[in-house]
């Protein structure tokens, strides 16, 4: 019996791909101090399949944390799955609040970007084929950049982004869902997005939708937080006027955290879904 369990613990822990080598490289800078205006350095990881011929799918990964917290070295495991699945994993770190805003955070997201195109080949990444992704805020982050072209008009290039991967994403109507919490001015999530109604709404997915923006693969907790919920059936009922059969998948028993938790595991279909949408959204772009 204690035989089968180990034998059981060792098919999970190293399923097939696990044993596929990867190439690691962390702490780049893909921004300097000031570089732009008044953002400070920043780094990203990149995780790539050891033999990669520079035609490998890109997938730029922004961690979540409330806009205020987390970093890029907590997700090394998402960036070490997907290399060994055959994609070049770019994991980033971003500005945080209270020292930055969202409209920061977003603009070095595009850099972030903007450096991967220029740099990705040199790691085995096509730099035509480049998703993004995020959990939390960064999926905020991630479809704020897909759908508004003016933070790569910022960093002087044009929109590259052939999709996204949208994970349990919170604010994607930040203006809706302020002006329902009405927060007293200076708490948390007024830190990141201000007191100004009007940037709440700049920095809204939901209202720069059109039938230009890359392809959004969408998934959300069944049971996550109220917030999110409401925000993302408000964003795919804009969304489904432009796409009206979204990619779109509800995990019903999943709560917020485990939405990124599960990445932990690697033959999840939570991968397959990703995978099988790149696959889609490059050949079709």
């Amino acid at each position: 019996m204690m035989k089968l369990i180990y034998f059981c613990l060792f098919v999970f822990l190293f399923s097939s791909c696990s044993f596929k080598r990867v190439h690691r490289v962390k702490s780049i800078d893909y921004m300097e101090e000031r570089q732009l205006d008044i953002l400070p350095q920043k780094q990203l990881n990149i995780f790539s399949p050891k033999r990669s011929s520079g035609k490998r799918d890109v997938l730029i990964f922004l961690h979540g944390g409330s806009w205020r917290s987390g970093n890029k070295d907590i997700y090394n495991f998402l960036g070490n799955r997907l290399a060994r699945k055959g994609v070049v994993a770019v994991i980033i770190d971003y500005p945080l609040s209270p020292d930055y805003q969202v409209h920061d955070m977003a603009l070095a997201a595009a850099q972030a970007v903007k450096w991967t195109k220029e740099n990705i080949a040199g790691y085995g990444g096509d730099p035509k084929s480049i998703f993004v992704s995020g959990h939390s805020a960064g999926g905020h982050l991630a479809a704020l950049i897909s759908v508004r072209n003016i933070y790569f008009d910022s960093v002087g290039i044009q929109n590259p982004i052939k999709g996204a991967v949208l994970i349990d994403a919170a604010g994607l109507d930040m203006h809706w869902f302020l002006q329902e919490m009405d927060y007293e001015p200076g708490t948390s999530y007024l830190q990141a997005f201000t007191d100004d109604p009007e940037v709440w709404k700049a920095t809204s997915p939901i209202y720069f939708l059109d039938a230009h923006d890359p392809p959004l693969l969408i998934m959300m907790g069944g049971r996550t937080l109220p917030g999110i919920e409401k925000t993302t059936f408000r964003f795919l009922e804009a969304y489904r006027e432009i796409e009206p059969n979204p990619e779109f998948h509800l995990q019903k028993r999943k709560k917020h955290v485990p939405m990124i938790a599960q990445f932990l595991y690697s033959p999840n279909k939570t991968y397959r879904w990703i995978l099988d949408f790149m696959e889609k959204s490059r050949n079709e772009n």
